[in-house]
């Protein structure tokens, strides 16, 4: 079906018999649901193969053949195939945790590191926020300085370390450029 008129008698086909096909591979139970929109479009790509010199009396009929033949290889595919065992799934999952593992690691080492150039009292206030889940107010009842000294040394310190990780970031942006 290499001209132009024929793919268009397909495309005729195409709309008028994709529902009856679909309900005949659904009859025959051989195959499975997920696999039908793939075998109807397996049908209609060899349909589209085949010259114009082979006249179709009974375009239905000719179509079901097709899609009959299509299924039983499909069968026969699946039963080659292996079923995932949940073994090997786990094994999938565990190897992406070791990705995130390592990205974790590395992105908590860079974390410390910029904490580590903090100044003890920045530090100390720092930790107590995102560790403990202290309020300003809390934080210095707690270390025993001012609200305001709190606010003061949390905006500095917070500062710093967005400086340092994006420093960080640029710096292995252009290592990893070169």
């Amino acid at each position: 079906m290499s001209d132009p008129g024929s793919k268009g008698h397909v495309a005729d086909w195409f709309r008028r018999l994709r529902t009856p096909l679909r309900r005949f591979l659904v009859g025959r139970g051989a195959v499975r649901v997920a696999d039908l929109d793939d075998i109807a479009q397996e049908v209609f790509l060899r349909l589209l193969r085949y010259r114009t010199s082979e006249v179709v009396s009974q375009p239905q009929a000719y179509l079901f053949k097709i899609a009959s033949n299509v299924a039983a290889e499909w069968a026969i595919r699946a039963r080659h195939r292996f079923e995932h065992e949940p073994h090997w799934l786990d094994s999938l999952v565990a190897e992406d945790q070791v990705e995130e593992t390592l990205d974790s690691a590395a992105a908590q080492n860079e974390i410390r590191r910029a904490v580590d150039t903090l100044t003890p009292r920045e530090r100390q206030i720092i930790k107590l926020y995102f560790e403990e889940g202290l309020t300003h107010a809390q934080i210095a009842e707690r270390i025993g300085v001012t609200l305001r000294v709190v606010r003061r040394d949390f905006e500095k310190s917070y500062s710093k370390l967005r400086g340092e990780l994006k420093l960080q970031q640029t710096g292995a942006l252009k290592y990893g450029s070169e």
